[in-house]
């Protein structure tokens, strides 16, 4: 086995200092690091990093990419984001600009899942942890 672990998450968008700017707004997350040129920046959340990319980082890095956008239908992924409150998680994110698409509902499960799109039209997913 070599010992691999998920690192970070990166998700082209338009602009990443305006979506920073959204999720330090949206969901009180810290930016850790903007590279001088506005093209890569990444936010703390725990062990895990969320980055975001300029689309033309993914052409410098010879990659073809389907640009994530508000009209159109979510990619096909979603980040989740748990939180002991979801409702006031979910109301916080609206009210930042995040598009509302499901307001937070008890799963057969016992977890409660809201899902919001970004303003890149991510699908994000907030939720109470898992019991277990």
């Amino acid at each position: 086995m070599c010992g691999m672990k998920l690192g970070y998450t990166i998700i082209y968008v338009a602009d990443v200092l305006a979506t920073i700017d959204f999720y330090e707004r949206a969901f009180g997350l810290k930016r850790r690091f903007v590279h001088e040129s506005n093209l890569y920046a990444e936010l703390d959340t725990g062990e895990t990093v969320l980055a975001f990319a300029g689309e033309p980082m993914a052409e410098m890095n010879g990659l073809a990419i389907r640009p994530n956008r508000t009209g159109d239908i979510a990619s096909g992924f979603e980040i989740a984001l748990v939180t002991n409150d979801p409702q006031k998680a979910y109301e916080k994110a609206v009210g930042a600009g995040a598009n509302g698409v499901s307001p937070p509902a008890e799963k057969p499960w016992g977890q409660i899942v809201a899902y919001v799109r970004d303003i890149d039209g991510c699908l994000i997913e907030i939720c109470s942890p898992v019991a277990g």
